[in-house]
Order: structure tokens, then C-alpha cells, then sequence
């Protein structure tokens, strides 16, 4: 069984008739042509601000800003432990620490927390930056490239291996399981990729713990959590679910990033001309090109945005569409580099956010300084035809970009 099904679950007596709408949050209207204008247009024609569709088990969407950090801040009311739609399919997924609320949540968090400290990051700029001129300069020369391949696919995960200390070689197996979770096609159960994921990690975990290194990966599976040591299947999850973080949404952004750059000369010519407005970008096209849509369970009877949800209801949540909200931030379809201040859930809220924010932001930041350092005039190949992908985490399936070879240099 795929991750979603189209099957459609008949509307619960208490759901009102003007709240029900037709939604496959994996594959919204005319995603392929745009994700983001595809969520838009959900979010401007719903009539309320948390609509119900019967499509994924039948579910409760928020679909603007104010509903969306509602949810995301009240644990109590919407909680994690079932955080994928159909709900038969998110009750499998126990990731940690994803899947726990506060309290307890707090002591699983804590044992990823050091791997993301500020610090520790700033300990990694020389590794990202020289993984992210390696990759530029084996395209500079040519002219031309797919930007999801090229870069894009190879990029964070280089990165993220370096961190755990993971073979280079097992980079495309991941990515692939990854794909999988988060944007299903079908060929693999969910049960499957989760035995896959379990497969790959289990010897790592092992080796690391009969003889720990000072990876990120070693610290995590000789962890304890009040007192004791982490049970190998606490270690499977854990790494799980930062492998599936680490090889997907930053890659993904990656995209949509290096898409508007392409049709937006002016910004991108701004940039290369003055880094000091990449941190500044960075946040904005964060907040335009949000990907993330993620479930919660409703753990009690309760009154929100004007209606009655039951216990053990689900609710999805398009953080995306909370940076496009008109509410939340003026003309929020367009890019402003000086927009004061940026209202996104690109990275959560609560309790949940993510905690390797920092990384992408960093990230993000030395792709722009080193890319536009090098090649600071590109474009969409002719004719190329864009295509968008919808999921937990939206995507641009390949980005054919060109550029004439003078115009680049190579930098020290």
C-alpha cells in the first residue's frame, strides 16, 4: 500500500456540510505546475480557516497562518504521536524524537540536541564549504546542469554523512528510501521502507557501539535517557528519522531556491554583488518556499477556528501556506530581501521545531556565497519544462540550468 490512498472516508455527522473540501495533501490541484501557487489557491478559495476533506482516512486541514501555529504550539491539544495521514499509516511511524510531546519528549530531544549546537555548526563551515565548491566546480566549466543532480541531491547529504560518520557510497540508497517516505510511489510498502531503513542501520549501530567514534552517530546510540542506555530499536528510530531529515528538506529547498534565482535575475545579480544580503534571503525564501506538511492527532474534544474536533481526529498542517498567508505577511507571493519581519512555520514551532535549523540556514547561506561567487549568471535551460511534486516534503523534480562558461570564475 502507498503512503496515501484515493479512496474517500464518508464525512463524520459532526463535520459541517460548508467545511468539507476535497484535498489529497499528496498531491494537491495542478501541484505539478506550481507547489506553491497549487497550495495558494487551496488556502484562497477555503472558507474558513480549517476546512475537513475526505481524502487520506479523512482528516481536519489548517489552512492559514494563525490556525497552523495554533496547532503547532499546543501539544497538549495536538499532539505528535501520530504525525502522518492515513492515520493507519502514521501509527506505524514512531520516529524519535519526533514522535513523543513534552515531557518526555524533552529528554529524547536532548540527545540530539548537542549535534546542532551553534557552535558545533560554526566547527562544520570549512567542511560545508569545501563540499559545496567540490560540487561547483565539477559543473562551472560545462555550462550546464541539473541542478537537483548536480547539487542539489548531493549536497546536504554529503554534509549530513560527514556528520555521522557515514560512507559517501551509501548516499544514493538513502536518498532513495527517503523519496519513498515522504513522496511515496507505490513500489514500496511502508512496512518495507521502515525493514529497509532498520537493514541499513542496525550493523552501524553495532560497530558504533562496540567501538564509538566522535561522530554525531556514535554520540546518539551510546545516549542514555533517564539513566539508561537506548534500546536498539530507540536507535534504529532515532537515526531514522535524521537520516530521512538530513537527506530531504534542505535538498528540496535547494530547489525552489535555485528555480526563483533563475527567473529572477535582478535578485540574483543583488546578491552576488552584495553578500551581506544573503542571511536576509535566506530567511525570506525560506518563508516563500516552505515545503513541510506534517499531521497531528487531536488528543481531546475541543472548539478551534469555529469547529468541534473529536478526540483521536487528525489534523494536517501545510506549514508552507503559513508564510503565504496575506494575513500574516503583505503580498506574500513576493520576494522582498527587506521584509521586516518574516512570519514562516518553515522550520515549526513549539516544542517541534526543528532542530537542525541552524544547519540548513548555514547550509542555504555558504551555497549562496560559494555558487554565486562562481557562477553568478545562469538561467533555465531553453524549453525546459519545470515539474513540482507534492508529499510531506513538496519538490522540484529537475532544474535544467545554463550559463555561458566566461562568465564564471574560479575563486580561492
Amino acid at each position: 500500500m502507498a503512503l496515501h490512498d484515493h479512496g474517500l472516508t464518508p464525512k463524520p455527522a459532526y463535520v459541517p456540510d460548508d467545511r468539507v473540501v476535497d484535498i489529497d495533501m499528496y498531491n494537491p490541484a495542478n501541484v505539478s505546475a506550481d507547489f506553491h501557487l497549487a497550495w495558494k489557491a487551496i488556502q484562497d478559495e477555503a472558507r474558513y480557516n480549517v476546512m475537513w476533506t475526505p481524502r487520506n482516512g479523512g482528516h481536519w486541514i489548517a489552512l492559514r497562518g494563525d490556525a497552523l501555529t495554533g496547532a503547532l504550539n499546543d501539544y497538549e491539544t495536538f499532539s505528535n504521536r501520530i504525525i502522518l495521514v492515513p492515520r493507519s499509516i502514521g501509527e506505524l511511524h514512531n520516529m524519535l524524537p519526533t514522535t513523543l510531546d513534552p515531557p518526555e519528549h524533552r529528554a529524547y530531544r536532548n540527545v540530539i540536541n548537542p549535534g546542532f549546537v551553534p557552535s558545533r555548526i560554526r566547527g562544520l563551515e570549512p567542511t560545508i564549504r569545501s563540499i559545496a565548491v567540490e560540487l561547483i566546480e565539477t559543473v562551472r566549466a560545462s555550462g550546464a546542469c541539473n541542478l537537483i543532480t548536480a547539487y542539489a541531491e548531493q549536497f546536504p547529504v554529503r554534509v549530513f554523512l560527514a556528520m555521522v560518520d557515514l560512507p559517501l557510497a551509501d548516499a544514493t540508497k538513502l536518498k532513495r528510501l527517503s523519496d519513498q517516505l515522504v513522496r511515496p510511489d507505490g513500489s514500496m510498502t511502508y512496512e518495507e521502507i521502515r525493514q529497509a531503513f532498520d537493514a541499513y542501520a542496525r550493523p552501524y549501530i553495532e560497530a558504533r557501539r562496540a567501538n564509538p567514534g566522535d561522530d554525531f552517530f556514535s554520540e546518539i546510540v551510546n545516549a542514555k535517557v533517564g539513566g539508561r542506555e537506548l534500546t536498539f530499536d530507540e536507535c534504529i528510530n532515532f537515526i531514522t528519522q535524521i537520516l530521512i531529515a538530513g537527506l530531504d528538506t534542505v535538498v528540496n529547498f535547494l530547489g525552489y531556491l535555485f528555480l526563483y534565482l533563475a527567473r529572477n535575475p535582478e535578485d540574483r545579480q543583488r546578491l552576488a554583488a552584495d553578500k551581506s544580503l544573503i542571511p536576509a534571503a535566506v530567511e525570506e525564501l525560506v518563508r516563500r518556499y516552505g515545503l513541510v506538511t506534517i499531521g497531528r492527532l487531536v488528543t481531546r474534544d475541543t472548539d478551534f477556528h469555529g469547529v468541534t474536533l473529536k478526540k483521536d481526529d487528525m489534523m494536517v498542517l501545510p506549514t508552507q501556506l503559513h508564510g503565504l498567508d496575506e494575513r500574516q505577511n503583505a503580498d506574500p507571493m513576493k520576494v522582498d530581501f527587506a521584509r521586516p519581519p518574516h512570519r514562516h512555520s518553515g522550520f515549526g514551532k513549539g516544542p517541534h521545531h526543528c532542530v537542525g535549523a541552524p544547519l540548513a540556514r548555514v547550509e542555504i547561506r555558504i551555497t549562496l556565497e560559494e555558487w554565486l561567487s562562481r557562477i553568478p549568471e545562469f538561467s533555465l535551460a531553453p524549453g525546459a519544462e519545470i515539474e513540482c511534486m507534492g508529499g510531506i516534503v513538496g519538490c522540484v523534480r529537475d532544474l535544467p540550468l545554463v550559463w555561458d562558461p566566461a562568465t564564471t570564475r574560479k575563486t580561492t
